[in-house]
C-alpha cells in the first residue's frame, strides 16, 4: 500500500514540475524569450533535476535532493554541470 501511494505521489510531483516548466519556467516555458540562454545556473536545470531525482529516489528523498539543489541555485554559487548522483 505504501509503495502504491509513494509511486502515485511521485507521479503527482513530476506532473506539477512539468506544469511549472510549461507555464512559468524561464528555462522551458514561454518566458524563455526573456532568458534565451537559460536562467538556471546549473545543467540540467533545477526543474529537470527535480524530475530526475523524484523518478530515481521517490518523492521524499527526491524532494529533499530537489530542494537542496534549489537552495544552492543562488548568486553566490558558481553553478555549472551538476548531474544527479
Amino acid at each position: 500500500m505504501f509503495q502504491y501511494f509513494n509511486k502515485l505521489l511521485g507521479k503527482f510531483f513530476v506532473k506539477l514540475i512539468r506544469l511549472y516548466q510549461k507555464t512559468l519556467s524561464f528555462d522551458h516555458g514561454p518566458l524563455k524569450v526573456f532568458y534565451p540562454y537559460g536562467f538556471c545556473r546549473f545543467t540540467p536545470s533545477c526543474s529537470e533535476y527535480g524530475i530526475q531525482a523524484i523518478e530515481k529516489y521517490g518523492p521524499i528523498k527526491g524532494g529533499f535532493k530537489s530542494a537542496w539543489r534549489i537552495i544552492r541555485c543562488n548568486p553566490f554559487n558558481k553553478g555549472g554541470y551538476d548531474p544527479l548522483k
